[in-house]
């Protein structure tokens, strides 16, 4: 799987951002306040929301959207394709970046040292109808070159199913699936809600959190 792959399976930006909105805040209801691998912020710039993904290990991706689209970038720092190997970034990575997403492609949180840290990217304009991603020669003998397709498992799959098997695994705790669907339909969070997911959780705590994300009251 390469970037192309997550290319024709993303859902388009409006329900891509209800998407990302309903991960970061459902995350946030198992585990406020701390390290968490998703989060969305609302207020990220004037114009600008971010979904981003950090798990700690040196892997990440951002998707920035804006009133030009949505820009993603990723970093798998396994990743053949890395920028560090070569003191470069990749071929074909960012070479067709529209001018407009090229402040998001230089932005010093994707960057090290003036350097992209990438090793997948994607966009989509407003008002186009697919998305795109970089012409890539992409190296043999790995079947996710660039990590796009195990750190997009989430991004393309909508199901609640999906959410409920990562932070169980994450988590190593069961996850109650009702609680889930109901977040990922973005209906108001309740008491209820948030102690099936989190009994330990204080509700005025994940409220705040959950209305920093833009996440409907």
């Amino acid at each position: 799987m390469t970037v192309h792959d997550v290319a024709a399976a993303l859902p388009a930006p409006p329900d891509l951002l209800k998407l990302c909105r309903s991960i970061a805040t459902a995350e946030a209801v198992l585990n406020p306040g701390d390290y968490r691998c998703y989060s969305f912020d609302a207020a990220w710039s004037s114009t600008e929301e971010v979904f981003a993904m950090r798990n700690g290990s040196g892997d990440e991706f951002d998707i920035v959207f804006s009133p030009a689209g949505v820009y993603i970038r990723g970093f798998d720092h396994e990743s053949p394709m890395s920028p560090y190997a070569e003191d470069t970034v990749w071929p074909g990575v960012l070479d067709d970046v529209p001018d407009v997403f090229r402040g998001c492609v230089d932005e010093p949180a994707f960057t090290d040292d003036d350097m992209p840290q990438v090793t997948f990217c994607l966009w989509r304009e407003t008002g186009d109808d697919r998305w795109h991603a970089g012409r890539i020669d992409f190296p043999s003998g790995s079947s996710d070159p660039d990590g796009s397709g195990w750190m997009f498992d989430l991004p393309v799959d909508p199901s609640p199913e999906a959410f409920r098997s990562f932070a169980e695994d994450y988590y190593e705790r069961p996850v109650d699936l009702d609680a889930v669907r109901h977040i990922y339909e973005q209906r108001p969070l309740t008491p209820d809600v948030v102690a099936r997911l989190n009994p330990d959780a204080s509700f005025e705590v994940v409220v705040k959190e959950a209305e920093a994300m833009g996440y409907p009251g």
